[in-house]
């Protein structure tokens, strides 16, 4: 109940029982231990809430940019004409050239652990 309480917040419980004041007991207890709010009691079926609490986002830094569309003009030879338009999906490690075109970004050149270590 617990682990549904932190994923949903709100739980409707349904108890067996016929007795009404083993039920109110029932209630009463659940919501103390639980830590939650006594919502409904409708015949055989309690009602518990509790807020959901914060999650913790970590940063992922290894994380690269995600893709993304870009619109592209080529411009016909002839005078008249409208410009032609493409749209393209650029990803994380592509880079989009001046002329129109997708090519692979150059890695980032790598740093030896002397020369980090001096920084």
């Amino acid at each position: 109940m617990d682990a549904a309480l932190n994923a949903h917040g709100l739980i409707k419980v349904r108890i067996f029982s016929d007795d009404r004041t083993a039920r109110e007991a029932m209630f009463q207890t659940l919501a103390d231990e639980l830590g939650a709010a006594p919502i409904q009691h409708i015949g055989k079926l309690l009602v518990l809430w509790r807020p959901i609490p914060e999650k913790d986002k970590v940063p992922d830094e290894d994380r690269k940019a995600g893709p993304r569309d870009v619109k592209v003009l080529k411009y016909s030879k002839r005078a008249g004409q409208r410009p032609e338009v493409k749209t393209l999906r650029v990803l994380g490690n592509q880079r989009l050239t001046p002329g129109g075109n997708v090519k692979r970004a150059k890695p980032k050149p790598k740093i030896s652990l002397k020369k980090r270590s001096q920084t």
